[in-house]
């Protein structure tokens, strides 16, 4: 929806500067005008008391925009797959498109990609109405040009109203390019999807300024609305081993890739780490208080079976290497229990591991953030309660 400023009418008064959220009016020798980073919001037009904000966009056009997104229907979701075999992000996706199509009473789509009908199959058992399964050789390696051709031929075809993706690195890779082909938008890095009871769109709910805050973003006028959703935020939805759905070969004739991908090699660390598939994560922050703090919480994990984790505080302190930061510019992490040692309890990383079943937060400080989304807290000196809690834990394991 093109939006312009009548010279003519414009009288100079600056009043329509302050209402763009985007910083697109400016004013040039006594006149306002639009700049290139005008997003269309329209929250301009009825600031102008001379009318000279107009739009280009005629009824019928709007009626035209309107008719073409109740065009679009189902919830779809990207099924990542790696060597052959999805990625655990593929069911977390499936469990919360379920809940959105169920809530709008329309079908749930998968897309597949480079995988075979058994991975197919399981797409279904996991909640899927549809597979769209795309077995061809060249998509078996993950290419940037082909699968952005691939996803939005099929969502150009099939037109969902939603698309959800993970926001992995092949994630974040490609959809970006398949929202800039279909011309939409797109939210990045979502931690929660909810939808507007009155309108029906889709609320994007994800950390925004460095995680101060938490942003509701909407996509009102285009369609599909698209959205990237972090690992490890979303609950596996239910398996259903005698699940029926329908599985449709999808066609890649004319691919013409501008790359092609020879060989992919994997990054082989000295420190293991897999804080996503881990049940038992025991997490320092700055109140760990150096490298003997961590050890500390070392032995618990071992004694607990579980590995280390770590808030940014720590990590830039350098007692811990950043393979192991839970957090916003970290890991997120879905553990049965979390134990989070010495952090105050920052949105960045409530972000990265409120969603853990059991939160158990050990603090000195009684009005801490972190005892907010805690299932137990613990108020005292971490140095006296996890060597008692690794000695308890060590005796009733007999080790």
């Amino acid at each position: 929806m093109p939006i312009i400023i009548n010279p003519d009418k414009c009288t100079g008064c600056e009043t329509c500067l302050d209402s763009c959220p985007f910083d697109a009016i400016e004013l040039k020798d006594g006149k306002a005008y639009i700049n290139e980073y005008c997003n269309a919001c329209a929250a301009c037009l009825s600031v102008c008391s001379e009318g000279a904000i107009i739009s280009t966009e005629s009824g019928a056009q709007t009626k035209e925009r309107k008719q073409l997104i109740e065009d679009y229907k189902d919830v779809l979701v990207f099924a990542e797959q790696r060597e052959g075999k999805l990625a655990p992000v593929s069911y977390e996706l499936l469990g919360a498109g379920r809940r959105l199509a169920d809530e709008l009473g329309t079908g749930l789509l998968a897309a597949l990609l480079g995988a075979d009908e058994s991975e197919a199959m399981e797409l279904v058992k996991w909640g899927a109405d549809k597979v769209l399964l795309c077995s061809d050789p060249v998509l078996e390696k993950f290419n940037d040009d082909v699968y952005s051709e691939v996803l939005a031929k099929i969502i150009n075809e099939y037109k969902p109203s939603i698309v959800l993706a993970g926001a992995t690195p092949i994630g974040r890779s490609f959809i970006p390019r398949v929202a800039a082909r279909l011309r939409t938008g797109l939210t990045a890095d979502c931690t929660s999807l909810e939808i507007d009871k009155d309108t029906k769109n889709l609320l994007q709910i994800r950390p925004a300024f460095g995680g101060n805050i938490m942003a509701t973003i909407l996509c009102p006028d285009y369609r599909p609305q698209m959205a990237t959703v972090r690992p490890r935020v979303m609950k596996r939805g239910e398996y259903d081993a005698n699940r029926t759905g329908e599985i449709i070969n999808v066609d890649v004739d004319n691919l013409t890739p501008g790359t092609k991908v020879i060989e992919s090699v994997k990054e082989v660390s000295e420190i293991s780490v897999n804080l996503h598939e881990a049940d038992i994560i025991v997490s320092g922050g700055r109140g760990v208080g150096g490298e003997k703090g961590v050890r500390m919480l070392e032995e618990l994990a071992i004694a607990l079976g579980g590995v280390v984790g770590a808030s940014r505080a720590a990590i830039d302190e350098g007692w811990i290497p950043y393979s192991h930061q839970v957090g916003q510019t970290g890991k997120t992490v879905n553990p049965k229990v979390y134990i989070a040692c010495g952090i105050s309890g920052a949105v960045q990383h409530l972000v990265g591991m409120q969603s853990s079943d059991i939160i158990i937060a050990i603090n000195k400080n009684p009005e801490a953030p972190i005892f907010n989304v805690a299932t137990y807290g613990i108020v005292g000196d971490l140095f006296e309660i996890v060597p008692m809690l690794t000695k308890k834990i060590k005796e009733i394991k007999g080790t």
